[in-house]
């Protein structure tokens, strides 16, 4: 089978490497990919976005089966285009994947089909957003409705922060045109869990629970990023709480989305919060996370590929979906200075005994040589029984890699080894 992925993160690195374990693959293919990704599969460079490049890159290989991975092309009608000439995907439809592209259209959803989230308003005025805050409850979260690299959201603790947060997204336009309506919504407080699960429109299969950790320093200080490292499963996802978000959040929300005509089929990420009153839903994302599924898939017992195709035959209840015991934890080198600017062009030493355990994000093929190329440049994974276990395995081969101005946080996995009361 020739498979092709499209996407060039951490996350597709993780997919292509579990897919690798298919015997029936014959090739793979990333579109872009990176330097990283090119040791697994023959990376292509047309751009996650270019859903004509796409579309025609498949058609002239005779890709049997298509995964797309990140929300913009997800959101941009990638997998209709796809599947309008004959490829089979996995990922759900445009129509499906706003749960995502739009904060404002998941959390009527929500509303409107009595799914636990923060309580909220949407604003296309920015007089009247504004006019709204100056009595609000504070803290409060201010979030961008369109997709924003998954940077649209600010928590402002104070009403300053919350002013500027409206200003800088709807006045100055920071996000684009996905600032143009906002949401401003109830600050909630407890543990926050990720919650990936593969959904065929009618059966739903949670994967293993996980935790990031969003902050650039230890400690949860300094700046927010994409994540700079997770660990799964998350002690504070009990089978109890499970049992109950699968009740009240997972199958109402895909029921509803199929209710809408927007049938949802592939990878839905509930972002949770668990609640004194209960878990409630900070976010949707069309697609899997990034970095928790580098702490996910090496957790997975079940074929990807097979779990994939059920999806799409709409067959997952028929599909056995297995996790291994145990735990993982992926811990997260970043380039210097980042989030904010950062230099590039470093060569990456991976010694070939840690190489496997590696899922690249930002690398690029330079003079022969795999070099940065992005903030976060590579995720290091570890699995165990125990979660202190893979914790320690984790750091011992984070310590074995290296490239100029490389950081990490030390700290991953800590709040979950507390609330484990593991040491």
């Amino acid at each position: 089978m020739k498979i092709m992925v499209v996407g060039g993160g951490g996350r597709e690195h993780a997919i292509v490497k579990k897919i690798k374990e298919n015997k029936a693959v014959s090739e793979i293919y990333a579109l872009p990919g990176n330097g990283g990704i090119a040791a697994d599969a023959v990376c292509v460079p047309v751009d996650a976005k270019d859903i004509d490049g796409i579309v025609n890159f498949a058609l002239e290989k005779g890709i049997d089966y298509a995964i797309v991975a990140p929300d913009d092309p997800l959101v941009l009608g990638a997998v209709d285009a796809l599947e309008a000439k004959g490829v089979p995907c996995f990922g759900p439809n445009a129509n499906a994947a706003i749960i995502e592209g739009s904060k404002v259209f998941s959390k009527q959803l929500m509303k409107k089909y009595g799914i636990p989230t923060a309580e909220y308003k949407v604003f296309e005025d920015m007089d009247a957003a504004l006019k709204y805050l100056e009595s609000a409850p504070i803290p409060t979260v201010i979030k961008a409705d369109g997709l924003a690299l998954g940077k649209g959201v600010i928590i402002a603790g104070t009403r300053e922060e919350a002013l500027d947060a409206v200003r800088s997204m709807m006045q100055d336009k920071v996000f684009g045109k996905s600032g143009d309506r906002i949401v401003i919504e109830e600050f909630l407080t407890g543990p926050e869990v990720s919650v990936l699960s593969f959904t065929d429109g009618k059966s739903v299969v949670p994967m293993i629970s996980s935790m990031d950790h969003k902050r650039a320093g230890d400690g949860d200080t300094g700046l927010n990023t994409g994540g700079m490292g997770t660990v799964a499963p998350n002690p504070y996802y009990t089978d109890e709480i499970a049992a109950e978000c699968m009740e009240k959040i997972f199958l109402p929300t895909v029921n509803a989305m199929k209710s809408e005509g927007r049938t949802f089929k592939g990878c839905l990420y509930f972002g949770l919060m668990l609640t004194e009153k209960g878990p409630k839903v900070i976010e949707y994302n069309c697609r899997f996370g990034d970095p928790e599924t580098q702490v996910v898939l090496p957790l997975l017992e079940s074929d990807l590929l097979t779990v994939m195709q059920a999806v799409t035959n709409e067959k997952l209840s028929e599909t056995e979906v297995k996790f291994k015991d145990g735990s993982a934890c992926c811990v997260i080198m970043a380039s210097k200075g980042y989030p904010s600017a950062y230099e590039k062009g470093f060569e990456i030493n991976i010694p070939s005994e840690v190489s496997e355990s590696v899922y690249v994000a930002g690398a690029a093929i330079k003079d022969g040589k795999t070099v940065t190329s992005g903030g976060r440049v590579l995720g290091v994974t570890a699995t165990a029984d125990t979660l202190s276990e893979a914790i320690r395995k984790a750091y011992e081969k984070t310590e074995k890699i290296s490239f100029e101005g490389a950081f990490y946080r030390r700290d991953i996995g800590a709040k979950a080894l507390a609330a484990l009361k593991e040491d």
